[in-house]
This record gives structure tokens, sequence and C-alpha cells, in this order.
């Protein structure tokens, strides 16, 4: 299967969106449970707790392999999303205040945006670069305090972190899932690829870990099971029905969840310039969800024009009627044209990862 399914009705739409959302909403605590739950200073050993376990769990859940090619995708998927994305995001949340880290992760629109162009063949609206551009920069003034120091190895690794998701993005959008494979399966095989690279790494760099404490293990299972398992479950079933533009901006939600939680947990207080950057972050959220839409005139215009085109190169000829003259033949293909120039022009308005 190459592509993913597409959900026609807005209120599927709607659901969809909301669940996917609950991934980038999970992922903005990670900044909070890293620095307050975890071993300190262990990025890599973070990374391996997060990714196998969930991975093996789903696995054994699924009871299903990669057959043929989708063995080279699991590995492809695995390394850009989990494998070399999880230190690097480790690293960020380490050495960076979390709403900095969050911002970077605030480019991945764009960044999908751009890879889109060259992986999925299409053309970005003018919309969803403008809402990328207003997510970015709403989110910047929601974070960004005077005065932050950014380490340069934790900035290093953030930006490279993004640009690895925003490519996972795109090809999970392209490549789809296997016939007969569901997503918890994709999830499944990509958590255990990642966490396989992931365990002679860590073992390396950091030596044998630390003996857990409680606070250790009640940080390593909320992301191992919810923001890992059940989070890639629900972002990989968003970017299949909604396309990878689209869903990128769901990621709006990971910094705004990031603030909340230093509201709430380390009673920080919002200025009014963060404030206007909440509005703008929420309002490019809600309009890069437009950005995959064909409008219902687009729509129709393309399947009244397949039909006609159909109908006119598949019917027969019933034996003894005489075809129609030439200029009548002609004067249907001149009522036709202007369907096929609206489905050529819905095909250019639609097309949005």
């Amino acid at each position: 299967m190459g592509g993913g399914r597409a959900d026609t009705g807005r209120t599927g739409r709607i659901g969809v969106a909301a669940a996917a959302a609950l991934a980038p909403a999970s992922w903005g605590t990670t900044y909070l449970v890293t620095t307050q739950l975890l071993p300190e200073g262990r990025p890599m050993l973070a990374a391996v707790m997060r990714a196998l376990p969930a991975g093996l769990l789903l696995l054994l859940l699924g009871r299903r392999l990669p057959k043929g090619r989708w063995w080279g995708r699991a590995i492809v998927l695995g390394m850009l999303n989990i494998g070399l994305f999880f230190p690097l995001i480790f690293i960020g949340a380490y050495r960076l205040p979390g709403g900095v880290a969050a911002t970077i992760g605030a480019l991945q629109p764009l960044l999908v945006t751009g890879f889109s162009v060259g992986v999925l063949k299409v053309r970005p609206s003018l919309r969803a670069v403008l809402a990328g551009l207003v997510g970015a920069g709403g989110v910047a003034l929601l974070v960004l305090k005077s005065g932050a120091r950014l380490d340069p190895t934790g900035l290093v690794a953030m930006v490279i972190a993004i640009v690895l998701m925003a490519m996972g993005t795109v090809l999970t959008r392209r490549w789809g899932r296997p016939e007969g494979a569901t997503m918890l399966d994709l999830t499944a095989w990509q958590l255990v690829v990642g966490g396989i690279f992931l365990v002679p790494v860590a073992t390396i760099s950091e030596g044998m870990p630390p003996a857990p404490t409680t606070d250790n293990v009640i940080g390593f299972a909320y992301l191992g099971l919810v923001g890992t398992a059940l989070a890639y479950a629900l972002w990989f079933r968003g970017i299949e029905r909604l396309g990878a533009g689209p869903a990128s901006f769901l990621g709006l939600v990971n910094p705004l969840v990031a603030t909340a939680g230093g509201i709430i947990v380390l009673h920080q207080t919002l200025t009014t310039w963060q404030v206007l950057g909440l509005v703008l972050a929420l309002g490019a959220m809600l309009a890069g969800q437009g950005t995959g839409r064909k409008s219902a005139a687009a729509k129709a215009a393309t399947a009244q024009a397949a039909a006609v085109s159909s109908a006119a190169q598949t019917a027969p000829e019933a034996p003894g009627v005489p075809t129609a003259p030439e200029g009548a033949v002609e004067s249907q293909a001149a009522e036709r044209a202007p369907l096929v120039r609206a489905a050529h022009g819905a095909r250019r308005e639609g097309i949005n990862a």
C-alpha cells in the first residue's frame, strides 16, 4: 500500500486531528519529565528506555514482521524517527530550557513543506507557508525569554533532530504502510529498529546504567507507554489520514504544552508577548489543518470530469445504431473541455502533503 487513506468527512478529520494532537501534547512533557524524573546526564539511556520496551510491547501485540522491501523501509524510518531522533532530543532536553527546545521544533511545518516539494512532488500553498511562518513566530514569542542561555551542543542537536523528524514524516506519508499491516505494526518496527541501534551506543558512550529510583521508573514508564507507544501510533495514523503537511502543524501543540507545564509545575507566568504568541501559534495550527483539503467544488469537478471521460472512452457502440456525426462529437468534446480544465485545476489546488 503506497499511500494512506484520506478522511473525507469533516467530523472524521477533526477526530483524527484531535487524536493525533495527543502525540505532540505528550512530547511537550518530555522536557519536564527528563529534568525532574530521569537520571541526570543520561540522554542515550533515556532514548533506549523510551524506544525499545515500547517497541517490543507493540511487536508482541501485533505479532507481525516486515516483508520484502519493507525491511529496508522500516530501518530507514526507524533510524530517522527513533534511532537518531531520540538521543538528539534528549541531548537538547538536558542542555536547553524546554521552551527554547520547543521553539526549534516549531520549524518542523516549514521543513515538512520543503521536503514535500522534493519527495512528494507537491507544490505547497501560500496558506501553508504563511501558517508555518506565523506558527514559528508565535511559538518564539511564547517561549523565548530574554537572557536565555543557549548551549551550542544542545542547539545543534535539536536542529538536526527536527530535520530528521521532518524527513521521517514525509517518507511515512509517501510509503504509507504495507498491505495487512496496522499503524501499531509500523510503529513497533520503527521503535525496535531504533532501540536495537541505541543499545550499543548507550553502553559504549555512557557505560552501564545506574540502579533506577522510583522516580526513574515512573519517568521511563510514562515516556515509553504514553509518550512513545501510544503517541507514535496516533501520530503515524494522523500522517496517514491527514497528510504530512497538516499533521506537522499539530506539532505546535508541543511547545504549548511545554510552556503550560512550566506554568503549572514550575510556577512560571506569561507576559503579554507570550499570550500573543500563544494566540498566534494556536491560529497557525488551526489554519494548517485546512492546507491539505480540496474544496467541495474542486472535488465535484474532478469526479464529474472523470466520469464523463471514462464514459466517453469505454462505452461500446450498439449494433445497428449509427455513430454520431462528426460535428456532434466535436460539440460534446467542447462541452467536456471546461470539466477537464476544472479537474486539472482541482488537482493543482488540492495537492498538499
